[in-house]
């Protein structure tokens, strides 16, 4: 079997001297959606910075399209094609929105234009407050902001941890569904997730975390028709 576009193998490593993750796998291929759901404290978020080399690993490599990524910084991931969206701070408040967009584009030397447009069909109510500062917008606007931006720098790999916090349902639904259309251009899609019955519905690949470990993968269907997972993990 061919190896996954982009691995964290058997990631084992934390913060000082105390372990979070331990020999956790995370992998997802090209134009797939893989979803890290777990208890608070399961390490989900951990795991996303160590894939992105926010965290130090002691064990345990990162590889993208083969090539052992887990010594390159998260500056040099970006500019392998990964692109990673924090759950918070993750916008210039005092910007405008199209001043944000370009602020992805920072790495790039080529014309951004049409990939500001692509951004603006992806996310049409940006391009109507494209001069307003980003501050002023609601939550879920912001979230399209900090996506937006990512996806200026052209990534293969779109990271989002909890991107649907603090939203209401609606505008969750709305989230997911343009993180299905990215996915479909091609991009790998790596998610952490609060709402882990929804995230695991637009799931190609599920990963349920318990301290750190893996305790189940599979495909998003199969962990929600799992009695256990829906016991454990869904609420019933």
């Amino acid at each position: 079997m061919s190896e996954p576009f982009l691995i964290g193998e058997a990631m084992t490593g934390g913060y000082g001297a105390v372990d979070i993750l331990h020999a956790c796998t995370i992998a997802v291929e090209p134009g797939e959606i893989a979803v890290i759901v777990g208890p608070n404290g399961a390490g989900k978020s951990t795991a996303m910075k160590a894939v992105f080399g926010m965290l130090k690993l002691r064990g345990g490599q990162v590889r993208l399209n083969g090539e052992d990524i887990s010594a390159l910084t998260p500056q040099a991931r970006v500019a392998k094609g990964m692109a990673f969206v924090p759950q918070t701070q993750n916008i210039f408040t005092s910007m405008t929105v199209e001043e944000n967009l370009e602020m992805g584009a920072f790495l790039r030397r080529d014309d951004i234009k049409g990939t500001l447009e692509q951004v603006y069909e992806l996310f049409p109510v940006l391009k109507t407050k494209r001069y307003q500062a980003a501050g002023e917008l609601s939550g879920g606007q912001r979230q399209q902001v900090a996506v937006g931006r990512a996806l200026m720098t052209q990534p293969r790999v779109l990271m989002l941890d909890e991107p649907t916090a603090g939203v209401s349902p609606i505008v969750m639904d709305e989230l997911f569904d343009r993180i299905i259309e990215v996915a479909r251009t091609g991009i790998s899609i790596l998610m952490v997730e609060q709402n882990a019955r929804q995230a695991l519905e637009i799931a190609d690949k599920g990963y349920v975390l318990v301290q750190g470990a893996n305790r189940f993968t599979d495909t998003g269907k199969a962990l929600m028709a799992d009695p256990e997972v829906r016991r454990s993990f869904l609420g019933g």
